[in-house]
């Protein structure tokens, strides 16, 4: 069996067929590694627990992802475990290394499943997943709806009910290219993308209409110096405020009639009207 193939399945096999480590022996090679930093201890007290790794890996293959890269990931839990490992503990190394081969097989998938990053906490962890295995154990009975089972997921995990259905959601199909093609019997090329609509407008238009206002405004505050304080009280306070104050509650403030301000207000506007104009004159 040549080529990348072939040698998955010789590591493969080599890994299945090395040597079982009785307890005494695993402890030695772990206390060399420790001491003495020995790599052909820290080799053989790997190799002997590869065939852990490939267990481990194979219950994540229903995720999409190629086998070789769950045990190479799978692996280098192992060899932080073995980094990790304190033999003075007497717990046996099979044991420590299944949650950091675990954990980093997990770690990968989360990274590579999606080019939507999920949640990174250990509640969104076990959501991911533990969701399909719940799913399937509270739906058997075919009397519950989604609300509820998402309920009870949701207490299980320790999550909130909108954290299950947004995740149910991204386990129930692929991610889709925008790129791709809309339909494999069209002819024309289309992509997904093409019917994607952005309503904002383009940069162009946009810087576009930031210098436009920019001129304004100076336009405008260089107009408003023909006013006088008390119009320029009244036009701030009946047009530049973002609460509009009624001309009544203005001629209280002023001491003036209603009608006052009115003249007022009219007056003002006038003299900004002519002012702005001889301005757009002079700069044409």
């Amino acid at each position: 069996m040549p080529g990348e193939a072939g040698v998955r399945y010789g590591f493969m096999r080599a890994a299945m067929s090395a040597p079982f480590l009785e307890r005494e022996e695993e402890m030695n090679l772990a206390w060399k590694w420790r001491r003495e930093r020995d790599e052909v201890a820290l080799h053989r007290l790997a190799a002997a627990h590869m065939r852990l790794v490939i267990s481990i890996a194979s219950r994540f293959r229903h995720y999409g992802l190629s086998m070789a890269d769950l045990v190479q990931e799978g692996h280098v839990g192992l060899l932080e475990a073995a980094a990790r490992f304190e033999p003075e503990r007497e717990v046996r190394f099979s044991t420590y290394a299944t949650w950091w081969i675990r954990a980093a097989i997990q770690d990968h998938i989360l990274r590579n499943w999606s080019i939507v990053r999920g949640g990174t906490s250990s509640a969104q962890k076990a959501l991911f997943f533990s969701l399909r295995r719940l799913r399937w154990r509270l739906s058997r009975n075919g009397q519950e709806s989604s609300t509820e089972i998402y309920s009870k997921i949701a207490t299980a995990i320790g999550v909130s009910e909108k954290d299950v259905a947004l995740m149910d959601s991204r386990l129930a199909g692929p991610d889709l290219s925008l790129n791709a093609p809309v339909s494999e019997s069209e002819d024309n090329g289309a992509e997904r993308g093409d019917f994607l609509v952005d309503e904002a407008p383009l940069p162009d238009e946009t810087v576009s209409g930031r210098i436009d206002d920019e001129r304004r405004s100076r336009q405008l505050r260089k107009a408003m110096r023909v006013l006088t304080d008390r119009e320029l009280r009244v036009i701030r306070a009946r047009k530049l405020s973002e609460d509009t104050v009624t001309l009544e509650a203005l001629g209280t403030s002023l001491g003036i009639s209603k009608e006052r301000v009115r003249q007022i207000e009219s007056r003002a506007l006038q003299k900004l009207k002519r002012a702005l104009g001889d301005g757009l004159d002079a700069a044409g």
